[in-house]
């Protein structure tokens, strides 16, 4: 009888095995999933790789070519989301040409937007630098937009009305290992600098309060996960910050890394490159996965010098429930340099290009108008040291 016992106890042991490692494998087959997350920012307005300062092209930086980059990126990803986290629409003559000079109207779509609405976005952010030329103008900029913006840490002046959307639960069906097809709810959540408050202090009094980028985060990403989102994207526009909480930081992404139920964050606002040695030597972060505290992170430079992504690998268990199995985040670059020489890495896209002809030549005719007049040469060689004083003709 005690026999009969153990072998049958030997024999449920080893189904339970093979009913496992089937499971395991038909799992393994289908409900993987590998998905691809671009981000861009700090764009301010240079769309084009033009530098209308000096009236000529440059190989560093321009929309247009990291355009380029994100089609590359999207055509090597079964499964990608494209996000921007702002400071777009101001930032170089075109964009001051644009609201200062053309007065652009409700129906009108702003020049940055001509060429996003081109790259098929999912989302955007909110940057301090939106409310540079007021509400009402960021407003009409924003409704060019193909895309949805949010913004959680910004509220009307009683503090519990958010000004804007908070946040978006992107409902997206993307492709298996296998070739199926799979539900994914995917949250997106923006923040600006609380600071706006004090550096567009004449457009936002008594219009609008900020509040702390991470408090907010720890009150609205409990609330995304009850509505449904499998995984949760935090697009601060805030720099890396300091390991110390204190209160209405202006870099919160370290802090928000600490937050309980986000999975990436997609950052901006340093003008810096994450992952990069800029940052190796910052408890915490994981330069070759980069991660900050284990949660993917990037920051892709400014005006466009750079592609932001992140990689993961998710898995659909028999609960429906989404794990991550795996993360890495990196940067793609429009150039590199050579022996002092910039080299691009890949041409501006064409229909960007084209998207905004119009406004890059009214942009250069307005840069090159005459702002005075000389009756006398002028030299300004010693300018910093004394007062010039006209030569003789």
């Amino acid at each position: 009888m005690r026999y009969f016992l153990v072998k049958r106890a030997i024999l449920g042991f080893l189904v339970g095995i093979v009913v496992a490692w089937q499971a395991t494998a038909a799992w393994a087959a289908d409900a993987i999933v590998k998905l691809r997350i671009m981000e861009n920012t700090d764009i301010h307005v240079h769309v084009l790789n033009y530098d209308y300062y000096r009236d000529r092209e440059d190989d560093s930086f321009g929309f247009a070519r990291t355009a380029t980059l994100i089609r590359q990126a999207r055509a090597q990803a079964a499964n990608s989301l494209l996000i921007d986290n702002g400071d777009l629409i101001q930032g170089n003559p075109m964009g001051d040409y644009t609201a200062r000079e053309s007065t652009l109207v409700r129906g009108q779509v702003h020049p940055v937007f001509k060429a996003m609405n081109l790259l098929g976005y999912d989302a955007g952010n909110i940057g301090n630098h939106e409310f540079n030329y007021g509400l009402d103008y960021l407003d009409i900029a924003l409704s060019g937009a193909k895309f949805p913006y949010v913004n959680a840490n910004v509220y009307h002046p009683d503090g519990q009305r958010n000004y804007f959307t908070p946040y978006v639960i992107l409902d997206r069906k993307l492709k298996d290992e296998a070739g199926g097809e799979r539900a994914i709810k995917i949250g997106v959540i923006g923040f600006a600098p609380p600071q706006i408050m004090q550096w567009d202090k004449r457009y936002l009094e008594g219009k609008v309060v900020a509040k702390d980028i991470v408090e907010t985060a720890r009150r609205f990403v409990p609330e995304m996960r009850a509505r449904g989102a499998d995984l949760v994207l935090a697009v601060p526009h805030s720099g890396m910050g300091l390991a110390r909480r204190q209160a209405m930081e202006e870099n919160s992404t370290f802090l928000l890394s600490q937050v309980d139920g986000i999975d990436a964050i997609l950052f901006g606002h340093f003008h810096l490159q994450f992952p990069s040695d800029q940052f190796k030597d910052i408890p915490g972060v994981n330069l070759a996965r980069g991660t900050i505290n284990g949660v993917a992170a990037v920051m892709p430079g400014f005006w466009g010098s750079h592609l932001g992504i992140v990689d993961f690998t998710l898995a659909l268990g028999g609960t429906g429930k989404w794990r991550i199995l795996e993360q890495a985040s990196h940067l793609r670059v429009v150039f590199k340099t050579e022996d002092r020489r910039r080299i691009p890495m890949v041409e501006s896209d064409p229909e960007v290009v084209a998207a905004v002809k119009e406004e890059h030549e009214a942009t250069l005719a307005f840069v090159r108008k005459p702002v005075g007049k000389t009756t006398a040469p002028i030299f300004s060689y010693f300018s910093l040291v004394q007062d010039d004083r006209p030569c003789k003709s």
